[in-house]
């Protein structure tokens, strides 16, 4: 480990990996590797005061790492737990709260807990807390919106554990004592690892949980074990954490206090930026890409993001539940125009859920994908004629997005698309929620059409392909198909190879665009304005996993 922080902020400014040695396990795919030697670091001055300033897209909607699904939690959560394992600024997978793990056969994995790992109240973190936390996950008292994602693991009996079926003692995990947690799955997953990474295997301090039940998340309750703890919560102004002085590597981290801010809208966000309120954007207003790049070239930093942006159909309510009306929505959305010019970041048009940017996986193009727009447009309009919609019976939808005006132009640009190419045949409306309710109404399958994203929670193609299984958590289109089901199970239950899953996998892509119980729009990529005085900021993530305990502010 780095002895002190001003060498860690040394070797962030040379641009140095913080990818670290000490995991026994044999697989290649979840092998931890020493950093290759680099040359002498030129020194980095620090700045007197270590206060870093993020924007946060929206209010959170919890801060129980067992009761989120969005990217704004997560990017709090992050600071404030740890869980097994964390990522590098490569976003390859290093030791967190585990010093190491090992495993012989893909099926069983034994993690060591660190010996000086604590909460911030000073308790010790134990692999019992790891076992209570992922079986509290998996609980259907819990109502945890990711409990799919333990099942997702394979981890032992998940899937009935989650269903109600078995109790939550029979979970495939187990604290051999205060320092040794051994995981089992039903097959041999050589991906795991990497998969305890996500909020969901976050752990949880046990008595502050049962003791002060849904008030655990709040200040001056909140126990955690990441290197920051919660100071302050204003809702819809501000979350404020300051340093976790118990954190295991605490002598390690620079800044002392992190702030998220909710900002729904970009463009007052941006300028909050230039104004020198905050450090870090979530995002960046679409039509002002451009201007900034030129005028605040040194600001702008576009980084590789593995989220695939798309709509969704409710195929449970009628006329969504006919695949000739979604086909025919699909269709007429000119990716290459919301691309190249509403966006115009480096995103790219997008036909399938699984990010092209997936580790080893290319499925075949499906046959829309190669049409003209004009005959994609053409095919649009007959579909939707045989679905028995016409100027005298025109389709009349709604499409939902959530509060962001990034989000909304997108909308607006589909709405007018969907005029264009169907005429008199289609009347939309368009309707934005605020974060929390739009999640409320996705579950509850209150909308016709909705905006969605989904990000990789692990660099696999199952990441993308399992939120389209029936019995899936994250399933909000209620899109069901006995085929798809069938490849994304023989994926993990015959393949036993990386070769043969994503053949399974490619089976279950094309079963997609064959039945569109999704329109794919596009492949994201994470611009946003970075303050030059920001050292340590992790561009090559491709999750966008970012760690304020690995950044550092510059001084001027």
């Amino acid at each position: 480990m780095y002895k002190n922080k001003i060498t860690q902020a040394l070797l962030l400014g040379a641009g140095l990996s913080l990818g670290l040695a000490g995991c026994d396990n044999k697989p290649e795919e979840t092998q931890a590797t020493q950093p290759e030697a680099q040359p002498q670091a030129t020194e980095t001055k620090l700045a007197e005061v270590q206060e870093l300033v993020r924007g946060n897209g929206t209010e959170v909607a919890s801060l129980d790492p067992h009761k989120v699904e969005g990217v704004p939690e997560s990017h709090v959560l992050r600071d404030l737990m740890e869980g097994l394992v964390i990522q590098d600024d490569l976003g390859n997978t290093i030791p967190g709260t585990a010093e190491s793990w090992s495993t012989e056969d893909n099926q069983t994995f034994t993690f060591k807990i660190r010996k000086d790992a604590k909460w911030s109240n000073g308790d010790p973190v134990t692999a019992q807390d790891f076992e209570y936390s992922f079986k509290r996950a998996a609980d259907p008292a819990t109502a945890s919106p990711y409990a799919w994602y333990i099942e997702y693991t394979k981890m032992k009996n998940a899937k009935d554990v989650t269903s109600g079926k078995k109790p939550t003692s029979e979970l495939g995990v187990k604290a051999i004592d205060d320092h040794t947690l051994v995981l089992e799955t039903e097959v041999p997953l050589p991906y795991f690892v990497k998969m305890m990474a996500h909020t969901t295997m976050y752990p949880v301090h046990r008595s502050t949980v049962e003791n002060f039940k849904d008030s655990w998340t709040k200040p001056g309750v909140f126990v955690g074990n990441g290197a920051y703890v919660l100071k302050d919560w204003v809702v819809n102004e501000k979350i404020v954490l300051d340093r976790n002085e118990n954190y295991w590597d605490n002598a390690d981290t620079v800044i002392d206090k992190v702030t998220f801010l909710p900002i729904e809208n970009q463009n007052a966000e941006m300028n909050r930026f230039l104004s020198g309120e905050i450090d870090i954007t979530y995002e960046i207003p679409n039509e002002q890409f451009r201007r900034l790049e030129t005028e605040y070239p040194d600001n702008i930093v576009v980084s590789p993001n593995l989220c695939t942006y798309y709509y969704g159909f409710n195929t449970q309510r009628a006329p969504f539940d006919d695949v000739r009306v979604r086909k025919a929505l699909s269709y007429t959305i000119d990716r290459d125009v919301v691309t190249k010019a509403i966006l115009g970041q480096g995103q790219k048009p997008a036909y399938a859920l699984t990010h092209s940017g997936i580790t080893g996986f290319n499925p075949e193009t499906p046959e829309y994908a190669s049409m003209s727009q004009q005959e994609r447009d053409a095919k649009a309009k007959e579909l939707l004629a045989e679905a028995g919609f016409d100027a005298e019976n025109p389709l009349d939808f709604t499409l939902l997005y959530n509060t962001s005006e990034n989000h909304k132009k997108i909308a607006v640009a589909a709405q007018s698309m969907w005029k264009k190419s169907l005429g008199n045949f289609v009347s939309v409306n368009l309707e934005n929620q605020e974060w929390k309710t739009y999640l409320d109404s996705s579950k509850q399958g209150d909308f016709d059409v909705r905006r969605a994203g989904w990000c990789a929670d692990y660099n696999e193609a199952s990441t993308f392909l399992a939120i389209a299984m029936t019995e899936n958590g994250s399933n909000d289109q209620k899109y069901s198909s006995a085929v798809f089901d069938k490849a994304m199970n023989d994926a993990v239950k015959v393949a036993k190879t990386e070769e043969e899953r994503n053949k399974f996998y490619a089976i279950a892509e094309a079963q997609l665009a064959q039945d569109m119980p999704i329109a794919p729009i596009y492949q994201y990529v994470q611009p946003r304005l970075v303050s030059t005085a920001v050292g340590g900021y992790p561009d090559q993530n491709p999750q966008d996993n970012i760690y304020s305990k690995d950044m550092y502010i510059i001084a001027e």
